[in-house]
């Protein structure tokens, strides 16, 4: 790899205070898993996620990634990291794109909770905007579009039954389910500065299919920063990561997740102040197009694709409602979460745009 393209890879920083790790206990851990390791790791996070906390462990002969669940109180079922992990490991003989499980701790008394270890992938990681240096012309943005949609269709055309993959899910009904566990999750983390969605979930409710598109594997979490590309060749995606929400649904439902990140160059200058990956870039697909181009490979009809593009904003929404009520309890001190309440009261409003939209 030429020292240009090693320049661009994802790089993590120092850790932020209050969550840190202890080298120790990691590499005892690691050892006592049959992994020959010399000495503690220098340990370093990455800024990307705003949930699960992952780290670099730099030892002298290899870097390893450490995944594990935000300090402080977890509700239910959420940041289940063994879970995440026991997933990667089944997808990766049907799915490639998978990094490689190197240990699983659910033994709390290690580090105070469960965690996983794993390969790191050296790549880019596209966030906010292009990486320092990095270059990539309208040609390059519209095959790189193309290769994530290629990469999503590859996962939603796994034959999970052949696979023995039925764990992940629980049937037909998955929009119904997801529409209502989301609407119980904004209730339950509401805040007295973020206004109430009723109309929204009421709008959700009078529009959800009568049943799920189809059933497939589906990420549940796909935008760009969760895609490693090539740093010799960006429009080349060699790794697909942070698997905790995978599980087997309605693949339109993971499409419209997606796009709720997907601020393209035309949109309203507050969404494309908030966006986290350069969609708005030249070459970029738009929304539509996207829509288009997936049906078309996958052979769905996508003409009544706007529940689904609202539900990913109002799924965002209460992502971001999520962790606002976090970080106002003082469970994360990372400053970026900070104006999370008006974003989400933003991408409540940006739900209700979209609504009015449909019925124009």
């Amino acid at each position: 790899m030429s020292e240009t393209a090693q320049n661009l890879n994802d790089r993590a920083g120092k850790v932020r205070p209050g969550e840190e790790l202890d080298a120790a206990r990691v590499a005892d851990f690691l050892r006592r898993q049959g992994v020959e390791l010399p000495g503690e790791p220098e340990i370093a996070q990455f800024a990307g996620g705003a949930s699960n906390l992952t780290y670099l462990l730099r030892f002298a002969d290899r870097d390893l990634i450490l995944r594990r669940p935000p300090f402080g109180q977890r509700a239910g079922t959420a940041h289940d990291m063994v879970r995440e992990a026991r997933v990667m490991q089944a997808l990766r003989p049907v799915y490639p794109y998978v990094p490689r499980i190197i240990a699983i701790c659910e033994d709390e008394a290690v580090l105070g909770c469960p965690f996983y270890v794993m390969e790191r992938l050296d790549g880019i990681i596209l966030r906010r905007d292009l990486p320092a240096g990095m270059e990539l012309a309208p040609e390059a943005a519209t095959a790189l579009c193309h290769a994530m949609l290629d990469r999503l269709v590859d996962l939603h055309q796994v034959d999970w039954q052949a696979a023995g993959l039925e764990q992940l899910g629980k049937g037909a009904g998955y929009v119904a389910r997801q529409l209502a566990g989301w609407s119980q999750r904004f209730a339950a983390a509401q805040t007295d500065d973020v206004p109430g969605c009723e109309d929204v979930i009421q709008w959700l409710q009078q529009h959800a299919p009568a049943q799920d598109a189809a059933t497939t594997l589906i990420h549940n979490d796909w935008r760009f920063d969760n895609l490693v590309l090539d740093p010799q060749q960006p429009e080349r995606i060699i790794g697909v990561l942070d698997w905790e929400m995978a599980t087997l649904g309605d693949p339109l439902m993971d499409l419209g997740n997606a796009l709720a990140y997907w601020a393209q160059a035309d949109d309203d200058p507050v969404f494309l102040s908030m966006r986290q990956q350069p969609t708005h870039l030249p070459g970029m697909l738009t929304r539509a197009e996207v829509v288009r181009a997936y049906g078309e490979r996958m052979g769905l009809d996508v003409s009544n694709f706007a529940f689904y593009e609202v539900f990913g904003v109002f799924r965002l929404a209460v992502i971001v409602q999520q962790i606002w009520h976090r970080y106002r309890s003082g469970h994360t001190q990372n400053p970026k979460f900070a104006q999370f309440g008006q974003v989400a009261a933003f991408l409540l409003q940006r739900c209700r745009k979209l609504i009015r939209r449909t019925a124009a």
